[in-house]
């Protein structure tokens, strides 16, 4: 069954997915395998990692993401993306002209999109739409930095909460490993707050979209990150919807309401990670560190996709909303041998990846339950 089959009419289906990186050519091949799925949702809201430019500049000192193909950014519109993120770690990478150009491309397309602009206040800027008479509205905020994609009064840039790290030596053993604790900058945080209370009093399902996480590293839950989820669901939004780490992250319920904590890979296709393809000293460098810093070695008979192989897990988040409420869940998927992501049902696939996820939401400490219902994964807390 399809599970878009399952809703009632008066039901909203808005699915959500996590890192778009469209930077391979005839980009409408790689979502095939889900298209059909994407087009029957309501709304369907997807994160735009890199910028859709032909600008050559190079506007940061982390390691840049060259600029995907404008025509790109379009395909994914044509599936059925309505609702684009921006705000993340390389939506400046090409400066100004690459967020205008991606912020162009995409509305020319007809997608909403927000989290970044040609200043704050336009980076703060939900995206709201209105789909069978119920409005819905989005916000996104980058929160793992450089402080170059920060957006200001009068810099492009993205919607940021500021995170503070603090290494703390915690045994007699100087130039031993730290113990690391993560936290909001209590500004910053109050003016994400403020937002989030905004645009809870202007729609009816307020959605937040943060780009947050410790990258390729499974498991693993940054203290800031609940924090800051936790903060925008006491603010009013009804669901929390993480990406960046380009690694499945566990599924909390808080105060019942769904925390996707990251959402993983979905079409995520490039050459730029590759040691023997990389274009610039920072990228051959990155993706020697890479193997240092978390273990892993790109599989060799996947070029285009250069992720740790527990990331072939991933999930489109769906969100039902009605006249009782938000029920959440996730349809689960695998990232297929040419790189696809390949949405699963009740099938040996589909229970295996469930399993991954209801195994790294246990080990990272939430209560979340699990239930098949209609070829979807429905989340819930446990009653105690």
């Amino acid at each position: 069954m399809n599970p878009i089959e399952a809703t009632s009419s008066t039901t909203v289906r808005i699915l959500a997915v996590g890192d778009l990186v469209l930077d391979q050519p005839d980009i409408a091949r790689w979502f095939e395998p889900t298209r059909d799925l994407i087009r029957s949702a309501h709304l369907a809201i997807g994160q735009i990692e890199v910028p859709h430019s032909t600008s050559t500049e190079v506007a940061t000192l982390d390691v840049p993401a060259p600029p995907a193909d404008p025509a790109n950014l379009v395909a994914a519109a044509e599936v059925g993306f309505a609702v684009g993120t921006l705000a993340g770690n390389h939506v400046y990478d090409c400066g100004p002209q690459g967020i205008s150009d991606t912020i162009a491309t995409a509305t020319g397309a007809g997608m909403t999109v927000t989290g970044a602009g040609a200043h704050l206040a336009a980076a703060r800027k939900p995206a709201i739409v209105e789909r069978l008479g119920r409005s819905i509205g989005v916000v996104s905020y980058n929160c793992v930095g450089p402080r170059e994609s920060w957006a200001t009064s009068a810099k492009a840039g993205a919607a940021y909460v500021r995170v503070i790290t603090h290494y703390e030596l915690d045994t007699a053993n100087p130039g031993g490993p730290p113990s690391v604790y993560t936290f909001a900058d209590r500004t910053s945080l109050a003016s994400f707050v403020a937002d989030v209370k905004d645009l809870a009093a202007t729609v009816q399902i307020p959605i937040v979209a943060l780009h947050k996480g410790i990258g390729h590293v499974p498991v693993d839950v940054a203290d800031y990150e609940i924090e800051v989820a936790h903060a925008a669901i006491d603010a009013g939004a009804h669901a929390v919807i993480g990406h960046h780490a380009h690694i499945l992250r566990g599924i909390e319920m808080y105060r019942g309401r769904p925390i996707f904590h990251g959402l993983g890979n979905f079409v995520t296709v490039t050459n730029a990670l590759a040691t023997s393809q990389a274009d610039s000293p920072e990228r051959q460098a990155w993706a020697r560190r890479r193997r240092r810093l978390f273990g892993f070695e790109p599989d060799p008979a996947m070029p285009v996709y250069p992720f740790h192989p527990e990331s072939r897990n991933t999930m489109i988040a769906v969100l039902d909303a009605d006249d009782d409420g938000l029920r959440a869940g996730f349809i689960p998927c695998w990232i297929d041998d040419d790189a696809r992501p390949v949405p699963h049902g009740d099938d040996d696939r589909g229970i295996s990846v469930t399993a991954y996820i209801a195994r790294i939401s246990r080990e990272a400490g939430f209560d979340t339950t699990f239930t098949w219902q209609d070829g979807i994964v429905r989340v819930g807390e446990r009653s105690t």
